[in-house]
């Protein structure tokens, strides 16, 4: 038995196709590539769910939350979470997260401003008489898969 010939045009046809596709297809395979994945420990409860900000500018961290170039939330299990962040493009950037134990979608704060539900940031970045520092949370993104670890603290 003789295998079936493809016609030219249609051969070409497919052929052309298929090579229109091709940047659009790496191009969205490569953004799907770039990712930014965070594991959360150190949280004391499985209440809740764990709500993480990853910001660009050093005047919006941590608190303007609004302003983050991208958001994730977690589930809790066995005191541990992670968020994902896909899709980020190079550059320099820090990552917020919070225990929010109550479910509100807000850090919960008590007497001058210090949180009541444990916080954390990107390289163990803490705050002194206040939030941390974009600068000593921050760090490069060249791309491909980064893997972070952020413990939260309890003040």
């Amino acid at each position: 038995m003789r295998p079936k010939r493809i016609p030219h045009k249609l051969f070409g046809l497919t052929l052309a196709f298929s090579l229109q596709l091709s940047p659009a297809f790496a191009q969205e395979h490569a953004a799907a590539e770039n990712l930014i994945h965070v594991e959360i420990a150190g949280l004391h409860s499985d209440k809740g769910q764990v709500l993480c900000s990853l910001f660009s500018s050093p005047s919006d961290f941590p608190k303007k939350t609004g302003k983050a170039v991208a958001h994730a939330k977690s589930s809790i299990a066995q005191t541990h979470a992670s968020c994902e962040f896909p899709g980020i493009a190079p550059g320099r950037y820090a990552v917020s997260v919070f225990h929010d134990e109550n479910s509100n979608g807000k850090l919960d704060t008590k007497f001058m401003g210090i949180p009541s539900e444990g916080v954390g940031a990107s390289n163990g970045a803490k705050g002194h008489l206040g939030p941390p520092k974009f600068d000593a949370a921050a760090f490069p993104f060249t791309g491909g898969r980064v893997e972070l670890k952020i413990t939260i603290n309890y003040l």
